[in-house]
Formats: C-alpha cells, sequence, structure tokens
C-alpha cells in the first residue's frame, strides 16, 4: 500500500499530462501545477489559483477559466482560442505567438502582458484593463474593446481592422504602423499617442481626443474625425488624406497622392509552438 505522499505524487503526476485541467476539475486550489500540455478543450477552470502557470503547446479551447488567477502565466503558442476569461487577472503574463481569436476578457487584468504577434481577432476584451501591455504585431481585428484601456500600450504594427473601440483609452501608447483601417473609435483617447505611418482610413473617429498625438505619414483617406478634440492644422500637414476625409471645421489635409508613405513596420512572428512537457517520473516505493 502507497503512503500518502506516495500518493499525492502521483497526482501531480497526473496533472502534469495532457488533459491537466480535466484531472484537476474539482481543485480548488491547483497553484502548483507549472506546467500544461497537451488538449484540455471545454476544461472548466474558473475561480482556479494558477498563478505562474505555463501553458507549452497546450490545447484549451472553448475552456472556462471565468475569475481564475494567472498572474505571470506564460501562455507560449497555446490555443485559448473561443476560452472564457471574464474577470480574470492575467497582470504580467506572457502570450507570445498565442491564439485567444474569439475569447472573452470582459472586465479581466491585462496590465503588463507581453504578448508580441498573439490573435485576439474577434476576442471580447471590453473594459479590460491592458494598461502597459506589449502588443506589437498583435491581431485584434473585429475584436470588441470599447471602454477598455490600453494607456500606456506598446503597438507598433499591431491589426486593429473593424475593431469596436469606442471610448478607449490609448493615452501615451505607440501605435506606429497601425492598422485601425475601418474600426470604430468613438470618443477615444488618443492623447499624447504616435501614430506615424498608422493606416486610419475609413475608421469612425468622431469626438475622438487626438491632443498631443502624432500623425506623421498617417493616411486618413474616408476617414469620419468630426467633432475630434485636439485636433490642429499642424498634425494633419503631417498626415494625408482625400476628399471623403470628414474633419472639424476649419481643418484641411492633403492628398495622399504622391504621398510619401512611412517606412512599413514588419510584424514579429510568432513563436512556433513548443511540445508538450513529458510527464515527470516518480519513485513509487511502498510500506
Amino acid at each position: 500500500m502507497m503512503t500518502r505522499i506516495t500518493i499525492a505524487l502521483a497526482a501531480l503526476a497526473m496533472a502534469l499530462t495532457a488533459g491537466a485541467g480535466q484531472a484537476l476539475a474539482g481543485d480548488k486550489d491547483v497553484a502548483k501545477v507549472v506546467s500544461f500540455g497537451g488538449s484540455c478543450a471545454r476544461c472548466e477552470l474558473s475561480g482556479k489559483k494558477l498563478t505562474g502557470a505555463r501553458f507549452m503547446g497546450a490545447n484549451f479551447n472553448s475552456s472556462a477559466l471565468v475569475g481564475s488567477d494567472l498572474r505571470g502565466a506564460t501562455f507560449l503558442g497555446s490555443n485559448f482560442q473561443k476560452a472564457d476569461l471574464t474577470r480574470a487577472d492575467l497582470r504580467g503574463a506572457e502570450m507570445m505567438g498565442a491564439n485567444f481569436a474569439s475569447a472573452v476578457f470582459i472586465r479581466a487584468q491585462l496590465d503588463g502582458i507581453k504578448a508580441a504577434g498573439a490573435n485576439f481577432a474577434g476576442a471580447d476584451l471590453s473594459n479590460a484593463q491592458m494598461t502597459g501591455a506589449e502588443l506589437p504585431g498583435a491581431n485584434f481585428a473585429g475584436a470588441a474593446l470599447s471602454g477598455a484601456n490600453l494607456s500606456g500600450a506598446e503597438m507598433p504594427a499591431s491589426n486593429l481592422s473593424k475593431a469596436e473601440a469606442s471610448r478607449v483609452n490609448f493615452a501615451g501608447a505607440e501605435l506606429n504602423g497601425a492598422n485601425l483601417g475601418g474600426g470604430v473609435f468613438t470618443k477615444a483617447s488618443f492623447r499624447n499617442v504616435s501614430l506615424d505611418g498608422a493606416n486610419l482610413t475609413r475608421g469612425e473617429f468622431t469626438w475622438a481626443d487626438f491632443g498631443g498625438a502624432s500623425l506623421s505619414r498617417t493616411q486618413l483617406a474616408g476617414a469620419n474625425l468630426e467633432g475630434a478634440r485636439g485636433l490642429t492644422q499642424d498634425q494633419l500637414d503631417e498626415a494625408c488624406g482625400d476628399s471623403s476625409t470628414e474633419l472639424p471645421k476649419g481643418l484641411t489635409v492633403r492628398a495622399c497622392r504622391g504621398f510619401a508613405i512611412h517606412r512599413r513596420i514588419v510584424a514579429p512572428r510568432p513563436p512556433t509552438p513548443p511540445k508538450a512537457p513529458a510527464p515527470p517520473r516518480w519513485i513509487i516505493a511502498g510500506d
């Protein structure tokens, strides 16, 4: 008969193999489980303590992690498509090349995350906190970002095309070379934001705040900036647009024809997903 310690080690070994979440579905505190691999689609991990957990090449498609503590977690090359991370705490997490397409992050805490090349296309990040996030080349195409806080975020070459981003706070963020084309940014704050070489074509920026923003070689063709606050003629003289660009009364913008396009910023490639970690080996001794 095995000792209690041996039983505990065996249980931990099971948790570190593929399908770890299912093995721990009834456990409230799984903080000691540091590595997840394999597949755990539709797992129920809501409210779990997963601080510092490592998801390496794991598949957690459609899993539930509502309100889970994922501070400092690593999601390297992992798939969390359609996962529910509502109110989850992911502060300081690393998400290089991870897939969060159509995932839910409503009111989630994502301050200081590092997510170069991560995919958030179609995700719901309404009212999420993402201050100081590092998001170069991240994909937010078609994402819901209304009310989110992205102040101080680094987002060069990120894709925000057709995003619903009304009332988003981008104050002090870097959006050089980013694509905001066709997105809705009504009443968003772009105060002191660097938008050099960014694409704002056909975007909705009514009543947005551009105070102190840099618009060097920014493309505004077809963009609606009616009622935009803080926008000056000096800023627009550095940008370009067309006859369909709508501006506050008294302001003009030159045509993009023959206008030099800012050097395109190349988004980083996501890393190759790693192999799932091998199951640990334990020496089991009997009484």
